[in-house]
C-alpha cells in the first residue's frame, strides 16, 4: 500500500537517513516512542511513523529510526494527508499517523532541530472528519459457552489459563494490552476488582463477575501465589514460563491467539478480543447502566467514544423500518 502512494510530490530535499552516530538520545523518533507508556502504544505508533518514512523515502524498507523528521514542513505535512486519503486509507486511520506525525515533529521541535515556527506550521494540518461504526461483531452466549467448554476439557494448566482469559475479557471489557499486563497483585477476590493501568497511563478498577471469579480461581491454583503476571505464557510440556522466580507475562497478541484457538475448536466464527470489549459496553448499556459509569469501566477518553458502542439506537432503528411493509406482488 505504501508503494502505491509513493510519489515525486511528496519528495523532501536533503531527506537521508541521520548518520547512526549522532545517537537514539536526539533522534525524535526513539525519544517519542520511548515516552508512551505501553509497549501496545509503541508498537502501534512505530508503525505509522514507519509507514510515513517508506512513503517520503520511497524505500518500502524504511523506518522511522534515524530519518531527518526536522525537515519536514507544512508543504510536505499537507501532501502527506493528501496521498493517505487518496490510497483510500480511513479517516481515522489517517489521523492517528497524523497524530504521531505531529508528535516525533514535537520532539524535532524540543530537541532543538526545528525552528518553532517550522514546526507549529508543519503540524497546522487539519484532521480528517469522518464518523465510523465500530468495527467487529458481538460475541454470543453459544460462542462464549462453546469456548469455555472448549477449554474445560483441556486437561492441562493452558485449559484453566484460557478459561480464566476468556472470563476475563467477557466480565471487563478490558482490552487485550490490559489483561496482559494484569498482576497478581493487582486482583482482589474479595471485592472481584483488579486494578489496571490503560491507554495514557490511567488507573481504573474493573470488576469480575462471581462466575467469572471462580474461573480465575481455578487458574490461580494452578499458578500458584507467586508474584508477577496473573496470566503467564505455558510451554508445550504444560510448565509455567517464568521470569526469573516469577511469572512471565502474556503478550496482547498471545491473548488474541488463544481466543481464536478455542474458538476454533468449539466450531465457532471468529472473534477478537475486542469483539468482548464492544460486547460489554453493548451489555451494560442495554441493561441500563449509565453511559457515564460504562465509560470509567472501559477506560474511554470521551463519553462520545462510548456511545459509539450502543447498540439501542440500532436496534431501534431496525423496529421503526419492519413497521414497513411491502405490498405483495
Amino acid at each position: 500500500m505504501v508503494g502505491a502512494m509513493t510519489s515525486g510530490e511528496l519528495a523532501v530535499s536533503g531527506w537521508e537517513p541521520v548518520p547512526p552516530e549522532r545517537g537514539a538520545g536526539t533522534d525524535p523518533y526513539r525519544v517519542y516512542l520511548d515516552s508512551l507508556g505501553s509497549a501496545e502504544s509503541r508498537r502501534t505508533m512505530r508503525g505509522c511513523l514507519d509507514r510515513i518514512a517508506q512513503l517520503l523515502s520511497g524505500d518500502e524498507a524504511a523506518t522511522g529510526a534515524g530519518q531527518p523528521w526536522h525537515l519536514l514542513r507544512y508543504e510536505h505535512t499537507s501532501r502527506l494527508r493528501a496521498a493517505m486519503l487518496d490510497a483510500g486509507w480511513s479517516g481515522s486511520y489517517v489521523n492517528k499517523h497524523l497524530a504521531a506525525l505531529r508528535r516525533v515533529l514535537k520532539e524535532a521541535w524540543r530537541l532543538d532541530q526545528m525552528a518553532a515556527e517550522d514546526y507549529q506550521r508543519a503540524c497546522d494540518i487539519a484532521p480528517v472528519k469522518a464518523q465510523r461504526l465500530p468495527v467487529g461483531s458481538q460475541v454470543d452466549a453459544e460462542a462464549l459457552g462453546g469456548a469455555l467448554y472448549a477449554c474445560d476439557i483441556d486437561p492441562g494448566p493452558a485449559g484453566a489459563r484460557d478459561a480464566a482469559v476468556l472470563a476475563t475479557l467477557y466480565s471487563t471489557g478490558c482490552r487485550r494490552s490490559e489483561i496482559a499486563s494484569m498482576r497478581l497483585v493487582d486482583y482482589d477476590r474479595t471485592e472481584r476488582s483488579i486494578r489496571i493501568v490503560g491507554k495514557g497511563n490511567k488507573e481504573r478498577q474493573v470488576y469480575l463477575t462471581e462466575a467469572a471469579a471462580e474461573r480465575l480461581d481455578r487458574w490461580l491454583a494452578v499458578r500458584g501465589t507467586a508474584s508477577g503476571a496473573l496470566f503467564c505464557p505455558i510451554n508445550k510440556a504444560g510448565r509455567l514460563r517464568l521470569d526469573g522466580n516469577r511469572p512471565a507475562r502474556l503478550t496482547g497478541q498471545a491473548i488474541a491467539d488463544l481466543l481464536a484457538k478455542r474458538l476454533v475448536e468449539a466450531g465457532q466464527r471468529r472473534h477478537t478480543p475486542h469483539d468482548f470489549r464492544r460486547t460489554f459496553i453493548g451489555e451494560l448499556l442495554d441493561a441500563g447502566v449509565d453511559l457515564a459509569i460504562t465509560q470509567s469501566l472501559v477506560g474511554h477518553a470521551s463519553p462520545a467514544t462510548t456511545a459509539r458502542y450502543d447498540r439501542r439506537p440500532a436496534r431501534r432503528s431496525r423496529e421503526a423500518v419492519d413497521r414497513l411493509h411491502l405490498p405483495e406482488a
